[in-house]
């Protein structure tokens, strides 16, 4: 099935496909170590032309001829169908280029996985979902880790629970913070 692309924006693509009865626009916008993508489909009818994309100031305008001439807005929060004839004095008509699906996204290809992302100190990490900082490392479904990876147990009880300095077993107190500590520490 041919779907139609062109590029709205610089890191915003829009692929469009007419299936059946339905127009299926795909918004995907892509960054440093994200993809986002939305998809939405409107009942224009089977297309008698090629769809005109407009890139307008509050994001872009679809002219779709079907059964009758249909309008959509794309912007960065959503799409909708227009009741009337957008003005379009000052939009830049868009190239579409010709592919063969909607970005791969209806085909089932899948998207490359997100390297970790660092930023100073902090590094973080998607699959499996972890997040280092200095030497402070959480992973989901884990109990906060403090220190060297050789001074790292399993347990959340070595830790204050009001200010997060490390106790030793068997302390009362915590000697940051005051905190009284249970007995099971």
């Amino acid at each position: 099935m041919t779907a139609y692309r062109c590029e709205l924006r610089r890191g915003q693509q829009i692929y469009l496909e007419n299936q059946g009865r339905q127009t299926v626009i795909t918004l995907v916008s892509t960054g440093v170590g994200q993809q986002q993508s939305q998809c939405h489909s409107f009942d224009t009818g089977k297309w008698r032309v090629m769809p005109i994309v407009f890139r307008t100031a509050a994001g872009g305008v679809i002219q779709v001829e079907g059964e009758g001439r249909h309008f959509v807005q794309v912007q960065a929060q959503g799409m909708s169908v227009l009741n009337v004839s957008p003005p379009l004095s000052g939009a830049q008509t868009l190239p579409l280029e010709a592919v063969e699906t909607a970005a791969g996204i209806n085909s089932g290809s899948t998207i490359p996985p997100i390297e970790p992302m660092k930023m100073g100190n902090m590094q973080m990490s998607m699959n499996p979902m972890e997040m280092r900082m200095g030497n402070m490392e959480m992973r989901m479904g884990e109990p906060l880790k403090m220190g060297k990876p050789s001074e790292q147990t399993h347990s959340a009880k070595n830790f204050c629970p009001q200010c997060g300095s490390r106790v030793e077993a068997g302390d009362r107190f915590c000697s940051h913070c005051g905190n009284r500590l249970s007995n099971e520490n």
